[in-house]
């Protein structure tokens, strides 16, 4: 089923760490996904595009509270 990959944290490929001390929230997705669903975050990824020796992505986005960017991205 598709709908499992979103809850699926073993195979993500990006980080986002959301919000300000003491409230920052680290959320592990997959770009591919984040890309197709959510215009503002395909634009982050599009300047953001990661160098080939990087296994992983990480973005900030410190002006998002954690509780609002996770009902976004679900």
């Amino acid at each position: 089923n598709l709908l499992k990959i979103l809850d699926d944290d073993e195979y993500y490929d990006i980080t986002i760490e959301v919000g300000n001390d003491p409230h920052v929230n680290i959320f592990r997705a997959h770009k591919v996904i984040l890309y197709y669903r959510s215009p503002y975050l395909r634009s982050i990824l599009s300047t953001n595009k990661k160098k080939d020796d990087e296994a992983l992505t990480h973005i900030k986005l410190p002006n998002i509270l954690p509780e609002i960017f996770s009902d976004n991205i679900k």
